[in-house]
């Protein structure tokens, strides 16, 4: 196996690994192992530049997406520079677009993520680690998706003031029963059981076999067709899948999840898991960050599922773009990280600070846009090209 095309120093690494074909595996890692791979906008430029070099280029067969570190492919996005652009920009209460820094970040994370999706050719996701938000949203379209004994993944934006964004309206409208729900209003981490059950991941594989697996993948006889290699990567992969895993709470309490998440109204269904009485751990903190979260995040990750069943992929990543803008405008999002990262204080004082307030109404208001000249991402297409290669 030989590479080429590695900068040690980069927020990415690229690398063209040559296999037994003569065709090339692009690899991407991220590497910013000290921010848990962090997803920066440098990271989306330099990742959409490469897949446009990659997709165009005929010897590329594969293209895998890693994380540097070990610890996490990536656990969200990066909230330090977006909080500084919130308080340099209170202007934009008024007008959301104007913060240029959060509307250039949303809509390239957007774009790279909607890429990811409707690629031609086969990406694999190594989903080894902490995977959350931003760190789904780049994993969620790949055609290829694996995670280990070791991931943890969640969409936890409840308790900073956004909602479950890039695509996790879509993903977790397609999970089973009220899954989706449930994890998008508890915040909830889950492994690689209950990620495969909830449609985050496709196959469960050994962390100590990732050598053996990507020297297979070097040793493959690639060829130039997509289809095909997305078949061949299929059956790689699932040479060395775990062979069992054990159901993991998600599917354990699905009566109760489904029971609880299916109720007629958001009200209800918070109600019913505030007064659920479940023996376990996982449950009892899924509960408590419930009850602390945001509630406007609460509201609007709830009313976006509710829509996301008439809607297209592309559709879609143009509602959340419109919320996340007026996320950054209006105060939770920059009092969530506050509280989390800034001060650390954990104490995040919600405006409005109570389910009743954030309403319906509210919602709508952070949903709906005018965009004169047209929605900034109208260009994604109203298509659904999520593929199927594992799934």
């Amino acid at each position: 196996m030989s590479a080429v095309g590695t900068n040690t120093e980069a927020p990415v690494l690229f690398e063209e690994v040559v296999t037994a074909s003569g065709h090339r595996l692009g690899i991407a890692t991220l590497n910013q192992p000290a921010t848990l791979n962090g997803l920066s906008l440098p990271m989306v430029d330099l990742l959409a530049a490469k897949l446009d070099v990659w997709e165009a280029d005929p010897a590329i067969a594969v293209v895998v997406l890693r994380g540097a570190g070990g610890k996490a492919f990536c656990a969200g996005g990066d909230l330090h520079s977006l909080y500084r652009s919130m308080r340099e920009h209170p202007e934009a209460k008024s007008n959301p677009a104007s913060n240029r820094y959060a509307f250039d970040f949303f809509s390239r994370e957007y774009r790279l993520d909607y890429r990811i999706h409707a690629y031609p050719k086969p990406i694999l996701c190594w989903g080894h680690g902490i995977v959350m938000g931003g760190g789904i949203g780049l994993m969620s379209g790949a055609s290829h998706r694996v995670v280990t004994e070791a991931s943890r993944l969640a969409m936890p934006e409840i308790g900073i003031g956004l909602f479950p964004d890039v695509g996790g309206t879509w993903l977790l409208s397609r999970a089973p029963g009220a899954s989706g729900k449930f994890l998008a209003l508890t915040g909830a981490n889950v492994g690689a059981s209950d990620a495969i059950h909830a449609g985050f991941a496709d196959i469960a594989i050994a962390q100590e076999n990732t050598e053996a697996v990507f020297a297979a993948l070097a040793s493959q006889a690639w060829s130039g067709d997509a289809q095909s290699n997305d078949a061949t990567l299929t059956r790689l992969l699932r040479g060395f899948a775990l062979p069992s895993l054990e159901a993991g709470p998600l599917q354990k309490f699905r009566t109760t999840i489904d029971a609880c998440c299916n109720a007629p109204s958001l009200e209800e269904a918070v109600a019913a898991i505030a007064a659920s009485d479940v023996d376990d751990q996982w449950w009892q903190r899924a509960k408590a960050t419930l009850a602390a979260g945001c509630p406007s995040s609460i509201r609007l990750s709830w009313e976006l599922q509710r829509r996301a069943s008439r809607l297209s992929l592309a559709e879609i990543f143009q509602l959340e773009f419109n919320v996340a803008l007026h996320c950054a405008a209006h105060g939770d999002f920059a009092e969530g990280i506050r509280a989390l990262l800034i001060d650390k204080d954990k104490q995040p004082r919600w405006n409005p600070p109570t389910l009743a307030q954030a309403d319906a109404a509210l919602a709508d208001s952070f949903i709906a846009m005018d965009w004169p000249d047209g929605h900034p991402l109208a260009d994604l297409g109203n298509d659904d090209p999520q593929r199927e290669a594992l799934r």
